[in-house]
């Protein structure tokens, strides 16, 4: 059934709904399942840094910081990489250095002070003094040094701190989107989209979805939000003229099992749809449907019918234009999804 709030994206043919999504000998486990979708690993398999991780790594060298945003308090497995990129933020007025001690309003706190002190020019020296490092002409690279490291990392928070706080306090939202965790994080991505941050890879997230009891209700309430709040960024992008430019994928780390439990809920599944959402996607329904029959179930789960690795494998190669097979380790083929 079709709700009201997915109506707009569907018609307007700007929904893809990629259907029975999972991977080979699928895994119960939250946290396993959840790091091999983060690290597009196979699930006998573990991968040290995540997909997203390693398209940063392959594609994004002297990127500026902010080339992965997350938001939320915790960094995803995704953007884990050898050369670590990307910010993670809950609130960009809190997304600043924080003092030991309190500040006043308008002060800046001591913490952030010595930190923007490392960044600031030296102070001229005489001919005959000996001079510094830092006032030698010419690129200069402190190899290995942890003071280097310190200095650049303090840096990169700096200008990426008052770059996104700025364009936070000054972007308007075109759209309005409902009071929830969801619809906050991407009205901000949508602020951060419009205001110029050269961002590829957004990260949001929405919890609830582990259904073991009473799972009508809670999905009701959870898909109203998942598709007011999709919609709403889409009216926001759209109304912005930056629809083109932008792709949504959903994922989570496993669908639910086909029976419902004495609870009124479903336990972990394998296959679970995706929603791909954008101005020039292959709309409607992409890949077979996975068969409810019980004789075609695999201990009483769906059969995936679609890698996972072969959605990112579309993403990485008809939106984000990099070849997939250095990011997710071989090849696979894309689904088309453009």
């Amino acid at each position: 059934m079709r709700r009201e709030f997915w109506l707009k994206p569907i018609d307007a043919g700007q929904l893809a709904i990629v259907q029975g999504v999972g991977y080979p000998n699928p895994n119960r486990s939250h946290f396993r399942s959840t790091e091999i979708w983060q690290t597009a690993s196979d699930s006998a398999k573990s991968e040290r840094y995540g997909w997203l991780g390693r398209y940063f790594d392959n594609t994004c060298s002297g990127c500026d910081p902010t080339i992965g945003v997350s938001i939320g308090r915790q960094t995803p497995q995704a953007f884990a990489a050898r050369q670590p990129t990307g910010v993670s933020l809950d609130n960009p007025q809190n997304y600043r250095f924080v003092a030991g001690g309190r500040s006043g309003p308008g002060e800046t706190g001591s913490t952030e002070e010595s930190f923007r002190k490392l960044n600031q020019p030296e102070p001229e020296m005489g001919e005959d003094s000996g001079g510094t490092i830092g006032s030698l002409s010419g690129p200069v690279r402190h190899t290995g040094a942890v003071l280097d490291f310190i200095e650049r990392t303090a840096l990169d928070a700096q200008v990426s701190s008052d770059k996104i706080r700025s364009i936070a306090s000054r972007v308007d939202n075109l759209a309005t989107y409902p009071v929830s965790q969801l619809g906050n994080s991407l009205k901000l991505v949508a602020k951060l989209i419009g205001g110029g941050l050269p961002t590829r890879v957004s990260y949001v997230s929405q919890g609830g979805y582990d259904t073991h009891t009473n799972q009508v209700n809670a999905q009701e309430r959870l898909l109203r939000d998942l598709g007011a709040s999709v919609r709403a960024f889409v009216e926001d992008i759209q109304g912005q003229g930056n629809l083109p430019r932008v792709l949504l994928m959903t994922f989570s780390e496993f669908g639910r099992r086909v029976a419902e439990n004495a609870n009124g809920g479903t336990d972990h599944g394998a296959a679970a749809p995706m929603f791909v959402v954008g101005d020039k996607v292959r709309a409607g329904l992409l890949g077979q449907y996975p068969s409810l029959a019980p004789e075609d179930l695999f201990q009483g789960d769906l059969k995936f019918k679609v890698d996972f690795r072969s959605v990112y494998a579309g993403v990485l190669e008809d939106r984000l234009k990099t070849p997939s097979e250095p990011v997710l380790g071989r090849e696979f083929v894309p689904l088309p999804l453009v």
